[in-house]
């Protein structure tokens, strides 16, 4: 099964970009997973190409209208999977996460809503029931790139994408915590030397050692990842 992947935006020429490059590319051009993108203009019902209008209420910047976003959304799931979501990247969406991500590639594929302006009128997505999802704490011009994020995130755990599947295992966020610390030639650089552990061929100290450094960095980092993975520990 191809994942597939639709992306609904003012900018498609801002696509493939860079999930035409490396492991998404490669995956791509093999077929592993499939992109297409829809201009939201397209569905504008006036001669100016009009998709916004001004936010009621009052206030800066335009808001996307509802039924041009309702007439894209609608297009794009008449070529869709019936179970694939339609995702809204959007700053007050649930964060993105590994699990998320995972959850995703177990599917056929998603259609992912870029808004720009002041967003998108909360009448489509409740209409449609879309699902909004967020890549951070903080606000892009729009959505290509949070939408490039998501796919990335997700293709790259597709089955022949990355080649090593027990690699996935192994990242940041997999098992609730950041990823260990990893090293290679030369064996010293500039006075720091690669952990003997490391060299020593006894792969349980090496687990060990890795499982410590992992739990160390977390604990420092992300003291909320942190009492996550404590607590579920118990």
């Amino acid at each position: 099964m191809v994942w597939l992947a639709e992306v609904l935006t003012l900018f498609p020429e801002m696509f493939p970009g860079p999930l035409g490059m490396s492991l998404a590319g490669r995956s791509l051009k093999d077929g592993l997973w499939s992109l297409g993108t829809r201009d939201i203009r397209n569905f504008a019902t006036d001669k100016h190409g009009s998709i916004d209008d001004t936010p009621a209420g009052g206030g800066a910047g335009m808001v996307m209208r509802p039924d041009i976003a309702v007439a894209a959304i609608d297009a794009a799931r008449e070529h869709m999977p019936k179970d694939a979501p339609t995702i809204y990247l959007s700053p007050r969406g649930t964060p993105l996460t590994q699990a998320k991500a995972h959850e995703l590639s177990q599917g056929p594929g998603a259609i992912l809503l870029c808004g720009r302006f002041e967003g998108v009128d909360q009448r489509a997505l409740d209409a449609r029931s879309v699902e909004e999802i967020s890549i951070g704490d903080y606000v892009l011009s729009g959505g290509e790139l949070a939408a490039m994020v998501l796919i990335d995130a997700v293709v790259r755990q597709l089955p022949g994408v990355t080649g090593n599947d027990i690699s996935l295992d192994e990242e940041s966020f997999s098992n609730g915590l950041l990823e260990y610390p990893h090293y290679t030639r030369p064996r010293d650089f500039e006075g720091r030397k690669i952990p003997e552990v490391l060299l020593s061929g006894d792969h349980g100290k090496i687990a060990e050692w890795r499982r410590e450094e992992a739990e160390k960095i977390t604990r420092a980092r992300r003291p909320d990842l942190w009492s996550r993975y404590s607590g579920n520990e118990k």
